[in-house]
């Protein structure tokens, strides 16, 4: 089996002519049954902006991130496709599917990519698909592929939190190239790589997590709000951070523990403002949260189309 050079997603390409070629890497549709979550970082300094200049980007980021909602859409596999036609350089698969914590950050060191498939174009382009689900990629390096066809499952191998497909165009010389745009320079002259580009939608999240009481912005927005341990006496709040919603659309928290369910509740956003939060949560019961593993999902809708999703993790300790 041969490595992945993930350092290939470290520099950011110059400019170049853009030849729409690929078509989308995963099955589903975006804006129903996924979502785009990251884009690449087109600053050059520190700080971020996307390919239109807005927010939707990550320091450093190198690649489109094309998220699912939640782990049951995962669960239920979602096949990850070939872009274009070409032939496969690189496969890994071994890697196991769990969310990435400072504990194990350690054990996925040069294999950040998890499990992945590398394809070379005819063009001199290259795609590179990782996160892959574990045992799920179906072809082997020095075979060829034709667009569309079916390379593995969306997974959460390596590097990643949520369950997404990390998606990287790069030159022949591994530098990461934003299929969006050709130019550097961020803006809505772009031209880009896709022969049909999925829509771009402003607004999304910062950030969700748990708190053991209602928090304030501050908090919220300096991180110290979030919570990965709580006591069985302690209330379980969920809340959504986001930016640039607009009035209608609707926040959906939902939670559960190891006895199912602790809330379920959809908020609807009335005002539009650059940056606001909601939460929701549950007061211990009489006998306290039994002890184990909590997970809350937040996902923001407008109408009929799904913006984004996170999830949050905390861990309740018997006393």
């Amino acid at each position: 089996m041969r490595s992945l050079a993930l350092t290939m997603l470290i520099s950011a390409a110059g400019t170049l002519a853009a030849e729409p070629f690929l078509g989308l890497p995963i099955a589903c549709e975006v804006g129903t049954t996924c979502f785009i979550e990251d884009y690449v970082d087109t600053d050059p300094t520190p700080g971020t902006r996307d390919y239109t200049c807005g927010l939707k980007a990550r320091e450093g980021h190198r690649g489109t991130d094309l998220a699912l909602p939640d782990m049951a859409a995962m669960n239920s596999g979602v096949p990850v496709l070939a872009a274009a036609p070409g032939g496969v350089e690189a496969v890994r698969d071994g890697v196991p599917d769990r969310v990435m914590t400072a504990e194990t950050a350690g054990t996925i060191a040069e294999i950040e990519c998890g499990n992945a498939v590398r394809i070379g174009h005819a063009n001199g382009l290259k795609t590179l698909y990782c996160h892959l689900r574990e045992g799920s990629v179906a072809v082997a390096s020095g075979t060829s592929v034709e667009a569309g066809d079916a390379l593995g499952m969306v997974g959460l191998s390596g590097q990643t939190t949520f369950p997404h497909l990390h998606f990287a165009l790069l030159q022949g010389d591994g530098t990461a190239i934003d299929p969006f745009a050709a130019e550097k320079d961020c803006g809505p002259s772009a031209a880009g790589y896709w022969t049909d580009p999925p829509a771009y939608v402003p607004t999304g999240f910062h950030t969700a997590g748990f708190a053991t009481a209602l928090p304030d912005m501050a908090a919220v927005r300096d991180g110290s709000a979030r919570a990965s341990s709580a006591r069985p006496d302690d209330a379980l709040v969920l809340y959504g951070f986001v930016f640039l919603a607009e009035p209608g659309d609707v926040l959906h928290l939902r939670a559960e523990g190891p006895e199912g369910e602790i809330f379920d509740r959809r908020i609807r956003i009335d005002e539009s403002r650059a940056q606001l939060f909601r939460a929701f949560g549950r007061r211990a019961p009489d006998t306290g949260w039994p002890p184990g593993a909590y997970r809350g999902d937040a996902r923001l809708t407008r109408d009929d189309t799904l913006i984004g999703a996170r999830q949050a993790y905390i861990k309740v300790s018997a006393d």
